[in-house]
C-alpha cells in the first residue's frame, strides 16, 4: 500500500514585491484506493498544492514535508517525482508542436517503467486503453494538445495515466470544460483505473457534478490557504446547497 503524507505544508510564490504566502500549513494523508476531493472557491490554494507536490519552479516551500511510502518528495526533481510514483492531470494541458500523441506516450512509459515496451504488446495497450475512452486511433499521430478540444485535453490526461498506472494521482479540476457524454467517460476511465490499481486520487473541483461519478471516500474543503472542514460525502452535498460563503467570510 502506498502513502502520500503532506504535513504542515507552507508555500508561497514569488511575485515583484516579494514572496506571497499561499499555502498556510496544509495536513492531508492519502493511501493507495481511497479518494479525497478537494474543494473550495477560486484563489483558495488548491491548484498550488498540486502543482507544490509535483515539483512546480514557481513555488516556493517554506516549511513543512511530503512524503510518498516515507520517501521525501520535495528532495526529488520532477522526473524523479514521476518515476516514484506520482502524476498530476492539469487543468490547462500546455500543447507540444511536433510531437505526436503516439511518440508522448511511448517515451514517459520508457521513462517511467525503465525499458521501452515490446512494440507489439504496446499496440495492443494503447488500442485498449484508447478504446475504453473512447478515443479513435488516429488520435494517436495528432500532436500533444495542438488544436484539442477540451475533452480531448481531458482523455489524453487520463490515457497517460492508464498506461503509466501511477500510484498516487492528482486530477486538477479534470472537470474542467467538459460536456456531459466527455464527463462520463473520464470519470469511468479514472474510476476503472482506481478499480485495477488500487490508484489513491486527490480529485480537485470546485464543483460536485464529478462526484456523482467519481464517489470520494473523504472530501476537504480548502479556504485561505488551508483545510478548513473535512467529512464524507456529505460535506460535498452540503456545499453544492449552501456553497463557499461561509469559508470565504470565516
Amino acid at each position: 500500500m502506498s502513502v502520500l503524507e503532506i504535513k504542515n505544508l507552507q508555500v508561497s510564490v514569488v511575485i515583484e514585491s516579494g514572496n506571497k504566502e499561499i499555502l498556510r500549513g496544509v495536513d492531508l494523508t492519502i493511501k493507495s484506493g481511497e479518494t479525497h476531493a478537494i474543494m473550495g472557491p477560486n484563489g483558495s490554494g488548491k491548484s498550488t498544492l498540486a502543482y507544490s507536490i509535483a515539483g512546480h519552479p514557481k513555488y516556493l516551500i517554506t516549511g513543512g514535508s511530503v512524503t510518498l511510502d516515507g520517501v521525501d518528495v520535495l528532495e526529488m526533481s520532477v522526473d524523479e517525482r514521476a518515476k516514484a510514483g506520482l502524476f498530476l492531470a492539469m487543468q490547462y494541458p500546455v500543447e507540444i508542436p511536433g510531437v505526436s500523441v503516439s511518440n508522448f506516450l511511448r517515451t514517459a512509459v520508457t521513462a517511467i517503467r525503465g525499458e521501452a515496451p515490446k512494440v507489439r504488446t504496446w499496440v495492443g495497450e494503447v488500442k485498449a486503453a484508447m478504446s475504453s475512452l473512447e478515443i479513435d486511433t488516429a488520435f494517436s499521430e495528432r500532436n500533444v494538445n495542438e488544436g484539442f478540444s477540451g475533452g480531448e485535453k481531458k482523455r489524453h490526461e487520463i490515457l497517460q495515466m492508464e498506461l503509466l498506472r501511477p500510484k498516487i494521482a492528482i486530477l486538477d479540476e479534470t472537470d474542467s470544460g467538459l460536456d456531459i457524454d466527455a464527463l462520463r467517460v473520464v470519470s469511468e476511465g479514472v474510476n476503472r483505473i482506481k478499480e485495477s490499481s488500487d490508484l489513491g486520487v486527490m480529485l480537485i473541483t470546485h464543483y460536485t457534478r464529478i462526484l456523482k461519478y467519481i464517489k470520494p471516500d473523504f472530501v476537504h474543503v480548502f479556504a485561505n490557504g488551508k483545510i478548513v472542514e473535512e467529512g464524507g460525502s456529505e460535506l460535498a452535498d452540503k456545499l453544492e446547497e449552501k456553497g463557499y460563503a461561509e469559508y470565504i467570510t470565516a
